[in-house]
Order: structure tokens, then sequence, then C-alpha cells
């Protein structure tokens, strides 16, 4: 892929994040789901437009290969549970969930799941961007970014507004994320705030916007 790592979790620094041990575990998970060791920052820049590969909704004989590149990218089960666990909500939505092709075999997959963003007046309508992962041995090679790139269309087509991430500060922004935290946003959960981020898919999407992202029962299953 092209451009630098999401947030990659390392021993003991669970205990850096602070609050509560299932605080920091959630924390971990949102952080790893959101994308893991896809991109490097040597790697050279590629082409805004170029096409690494065919990306298109999953289907469900992809499914046992989606499972197998989260688990070969993460190096644990705990994204692969977290996918088959997002399949089963009402609110999921199959065209959302995005999987990179090259020579006829799945290399790569996105998800955009529904969450909200919940203040005393109400409750707005959001996705969040996780888990994202690529095979190993075609890291670095711009699969990852095309992905972020053609789900993002997707997910404005489908009529959404606004996308949640918990990434890398120096991958998310080339995409139009931005701090989620001076625009009135908040996490459920101890994270940096640099690494918390949001994305308005129509004009003004965000303007007005305040209160705490609530994640689905999943992400804390896991």
């Amino acid at each position: 892929m092209g451009i630098s790592p999401i947030i990659e979790v390392k021993p003991g620094a669970a205990d850096a994040l602070g609050g509560t041990p299932k605080d920091r575990r959630i924390a971990i998970v949102y952080a790893g789901a959101a994308a893991r060791v896809i991109a490097r920052r040597e790697a050279k820049p590629m082409q805004i437009n170029e096409e690494i590969a065919t990306v298109r909704p999953e289907r469900p004989r992809d499914y046992a290969a989606i499972a197998k590149i989260s688990r070969a990218a993460f190096g644990q089960d705990n994204e692969a549970r977290l996918v088959a666990r997002l399949r089963e909500l009402a609110g999921f939505d199959p065209g959302l969930s995005l999987v990179a092709v090259r020579d006829d075999v799945v290399v790569g997959h996105i998800l955009f799941s529904p969450i909200v963003i919940a203040s005393e007046a109400n409750e707005v309508p959001a996705l969040a961007l996780a888990p994202m992962a690529v095979l190993p041995a075609l890291q670095r090679e711009g699969i990852g970014s095309q992905l972020v790139r053609e789900g993002l269309a997707a997910c404005r087509r489908a009529g959404h507004r606004i996308v949640i991430v918990v990434g890398h500060p120096e991958y998310y922004p080339r995409f139009g994320f931005t701090r989620a935290g001076p625009l009135g946003l908040r996490a459920p959960f101890p994270v940096p705030d640099e690494a918390f981020m949001a994305f308005a898919l129509v004009p003004d999407g965000l303007d007005g916007v305040r209160g705490t992202v609530r994640y689905p029962p999943p992400f804390e299953e896991v």
C-alpha cells in the first residue's frame, strides 16, 4: 500500500491509554480494527486514480477469505470475529463491506458499520470505518488506499453523511479526515486526540453535530 500504518498496538501499549482495563481493551480493538499494518511511510506515493485491484461488495462466498485476510493482517482472530458479528446486526449493509480482488482472489477488505453520535438533544447516524485489512504480502501496494477511496464513495452513494475512524493521523487526513475533537465529537474510550477522526461525506455534513460516538456491542465483545 501507499503511506503509513494505522495505530499498531505493541506490548504494554494498553496501559498507556489509561482508563479501565475494559476501556483499554476496547480502544485497542477499535484502533487495530481501523487498519493496522497496512502501509509504510517509505513506500513511494501512488497516483490518486491508480487502480490496484477491483473493488466490489462482498458476497457470501467471500466470508472465509475475508476472515483469513483479517487473521493474517492482524495476527489474531478478533477482527475476523468482529466482522462476523457485525454481519448479524439489523443495520448491516453488505454494500458497504467491500473487498479488493486481484486475479480473482480476494486480497483486501474494508467495512463501514452503523454507529450513532449521541447527545442530550438527539442521535445522529454515522458510520465507523473498521476494520480494514490487506494480505501482508500485498501491503504497501496501494490496495488499502483504494479500498478507503472507493469505500467512502460507496458510503456517499448510499446517502450517508459522516464517517468516523480511529487511525493513524498521518494516513487518513489524505482522504479528507480531520480531528474529531475540535468538531465537538468525543470517543467512548481513551484514545489520542489526533487518532480520533471524522469525515463529512456531504458539504456541511458535520455542521452542528456534537456528542459521543456510540459503537454497536460487537466492538466490545471482541
